[in-house]
């Protein structure tokens, strides 16, 4: 079947909570208490192991196939206008993320900031000056953010609509 990374995204997390919940019902039902007296298969919760394992080995084969496909996917699909595949996109998404911060602080300065000395009675005023110009700062800031935008809503597009073949049964 076909599936955008988006779709493909969904059928994992589907497959990953039929795990959890697996897991979790395997987990309440492979052991039991009967109080003495008490009738045991009266209280035998249904279980199979064999059944259960079958199951679990199942289920973790099609994430393996899932996540292997996302991956080939990741690593051979360009986003157009970056010359860069998704794999190379979810590294500078994150950077430009990064990069955006540090920008967005610097340009936040004043030139010239008084420094707050806690706990000290010191008549001795310090001053904190950017060595750096302060608009330049801003513009780059600008551009980072105008580039993250760009790249995320890049990345969106073809998450949404450039489909992969998942071979699942």
């Amino acid at each position: 079947m076909k599936y955008t990374s988006s779709e493909a995204a969904k059928l994992l997390r589907k497959l990953n909570e039929e795990i959890t919940y697996l897991e979790l019902l395997e987990s309440r039902s492979r052991e039991f208490q009967a109080a003495l007296g008490e009738d045991i298969e009266s209280v035998r919760p249904p279980y199979d192991y064999k059944e259960v394992k079958e199951k679990l080995e199942e289920l973790q084969g099609k994430v393996r196939m899932v996540k292997h496909t996302i991956n080939k996917f990741n690593v051979t699909t360009e986003v157009p206008g970056f010359g860069m595949t998704i794999d190379q996109m979810l590294i500078y998404i994150p950077q430009l993320r990064m990069t955006k911060l540090k920008l967005s602080e610097m340009s936040s300065r004043l030139p010239k900031e008084r420094e707050r000395i806690t706990g000290s009675n010191s008549a001795i005023i310090d001053y904190r000056y950017t060595n750096y110009d302060i608009e330049t700062v801003k513009a780059d800031c600008q551009e980072i953010s105008d580039e993250l935008s760009r790249a995320q809503t890049a990345l969106d597009l073809v998450n949404s609509t450039i489909t992969m073949e998942i071979e699942i049964e």
